[in-house]
């Protein structure tokens, strides 16, 4: 009739599907991690480093909607606080769980271990960063509360894709609650809308389409986070506007349909998107927009408040007027049984980018490995159901030429940055996809050698678990993206070199294959080897590329980056 409150919490992720539990041991959260393997089908990852656990959280929540970490109190929460910050930026749902000390001992004001000395146990996550960075931020201390204040945490990190945070101190984890309170399920409906402002907003939308001769569609990363792909598709079905994705975006939407147009950089784009959006588009509808720098080309875009329609998770702004309380899930539904009578004399432009139908080029058989050619030659390699992970440099602005297959989910962080993310993160989705029961679902990894070194440690739980992802390595000697903005000599964009093939036996991987890339020869080959298409193995390719060799958006992009910086 009882459960244990440690067991609780546990359960309740459960019920939302997250069956995997990253993070540290720690002497005040060992208790707590006692009871994962209580619930059945749970697991606990047990990552190298709290940052990487962050990371991989991050990842797994990307793939499933919610992810988990569990860190102690003081010296593993704020190692893993980068990586909250980055779910943080990029909308990411995550339940942070730290095990604290025991409410005696804080009320006490002992000079325990990972304190400053000062006896207070409130100050690493009220620090300025830490309250910026929680949708929630909960230290439990009533038993009788705390099974719904933990409710509540989860319902807010669920519904709103942020990092929340639960301290649990070691004297509660082991108190009995009902157990009755799991056979209500957590709320996960939406807030309630302004129901004014959103047929206010409905209204304006259609006018507007009716108005518009050549509109289009662009959606970015929100629209996915907050589950809203279907909507998307939908939209793109019944009104046949030209659609387009910004580089947060990819995969967010069906690359194969016919009035997909590939993806807009701002100035950045290639020449014939650049062209279309910015001249021909007279009326712009946004889905989910985040309008970075890394995601609209330096701040190119061109977005006139005359032509815009921004809808984002909680509000959307029509021109220059913006309305709140309005979910982005209701409002697009709302408009999907609407927009008949506005697009009835719509007729859809004729679509031709020269962009998306360019051919791969041949290998030459004796030229080395360009940038130029991997990225394009890569889209024969992907296939549907594919997870492509991209590290921030080199591999995340030259996977935007490369044409994904449906329901291809890519992987990156743009906004947040943060070089060596993508290890974590290829573990956090490895693990997913692996309790999404598709055994051929594949992992697909792109990461310098410079970003390699930060999390490396990582691929050591990959082969823990028996993973089998693809780990590409571009090994270009160094911080390539760091060297085109400022320093290209410079000796602080150098890294040690690496014996990359030899990761796999350090690590003690059981089955796995190393593979080194030296021409385009080479790698077309692998790219049409059936073997290697399968995913049956841990696998390390080693690409060996030029120093400078970079995309060409990611050279026009440092040079801005360049003269902000100067400036």
């Amino acid at each position: 009739m009882s459960i244990t409150l440690g067991q609780y919490i546990f359960e309740r992720m459960n019920q939302l599907h997250v069956k995997t539990i990253f993070g540290v041991p720690g002497d005040f959260n060992l208790l707590l991690l006692d009871y994962i393997s209580k619930v059945p089908g749970m697991r606990w990852a047990g990552n190298a480093n709290e940052l990487n656990a962050a990371y991989a959280a991050d990842g797994y929540s990307r793939v499933t909607r919610l992810g988990c970490i569990v860190t102690t109190f003081g010296v593993g929460e704020l190692s893993a606080l980068n990586g909250i910050a980055g779910a943080y930026a990029e909308q990411v749902g995550l339940v942070h769980i730290a095990g604290v000390p025991a409410t005696s001992s804080q009320n006490n004001r002992l000079l325990l271990h990972h304190t400053l000395g000062n006896g207070d146990f409130t100050v690493y996550r009220k620090i300025k960063m830490s309250a910026h960075l929680l949708n929630v931020n909960v230290m439990l201390k009533d038993i009788t509360t705390a099974p719904s204040e933990i409710d509540r945490c989860i319902r807010e990190a669920y519904i709103h894709q942020r990092p929340v945070y639960i301290g649990l101190p070691t004297n509660l984890v082991d108190i009995e609650v009902p157990r009755s309170l799991l056979d209500t399920e957590i709320d996960l409906t939406l807030p309630e809308t302004n129901a004014a402002a959103e047929e206010e907003v409905v209204s304006r939308v259609l006018d507007l389409i009716k108005g518009a001769d050549n509109p289009i569609i662009i959606v970015d990363a929100c629209c996915a986070r907050h589950g809203c792909r279907g909507e998307a598709q939908k939209l793109i079905e019944l009104t046949q506007f030209p659609t387009f994705t910004t580089p947060m975006g990819k995969g967010a939407v069906n690359e194969s349909h016919p009035r997909f147009g590939g993806v807009y950089l701002g100035d950045l784009s290639s020449p014939d998107v650049k062209e279309f959006v910015n001249n021909k588009a007279d009326l712009i509808i946004s889905l989910g927009a985040v309008l970075s720098d890394f995601n609209t080309g330096a701040f190119t875009h061109r977005f006139s408040t005359n032509d815009l329609i921004e809808v984002h998770s909680d509000y959307t702004k029509i021109r220059n007027a913006t309305y709140e309380r309005i979910q982005m899930k209701h409002v697009l539904n709302t408009l999907l049984g609407k927009i008949g009578s506005a697009i009835k004399d719509y007729k859809p432009v004729e679509l031709h980018f020269p962009s998306l139908k360019q051919k791969i080029p041949s290998a030459s058989g004796t030229g080395k490995v360009s940038q130029e050619y991997l990225w394009k030659a890569v889209a024969k390699f992907f296939r549907e159901d594919d997870i492509v992970i991209t590290e921030t440099g080199t591999s995340s602005f030259g996977i935007v030429q490369s044409k994904f297959p449906n329901e291809t989910l890519g992987i990156s962080q743009v906004l947040w940055g943060s070089i060596g993310y993508t290890v974590g993160a290829t573990l956090g989705a490895l693990m997913a996809a692996e309790e999404s029961k598709k055994p051929s679902r594949r992992v697909i990894l792109f990461i310098g050698d410079g970003s390699l070194q930060l999390t490396v440690q990582e691929i050591s739980t990959m082969c823990k678990w028996n993973l089998k992802p693809y780990l590409f390595v571009l090994n270009n000697n160094g911080y390539t993206i760091e060297r085109l903005i400022h320093g290209e000599k410079a000796s602080y964009n150098d890294v040690q070199p690496w014996k990359h093939l030899k990761l796999l036996d350090l690590f003690n991987a059981q089955d796995y294959e190393n593979i080194t890339v030296n021409t385009d020869k080479e790698l077309d080959e692998l790219f049409t080897d059936q073997k290697f298409a399968k995913n049956d193995k841990i696998r390390m390719i080693e690409l060996h590329l030029e120093e400078m060799d970079a995309p060409i958006s990611l050279i026009e992009q440092a040079n801005k980056t360049s003269q902000t910086n100067a400036s």
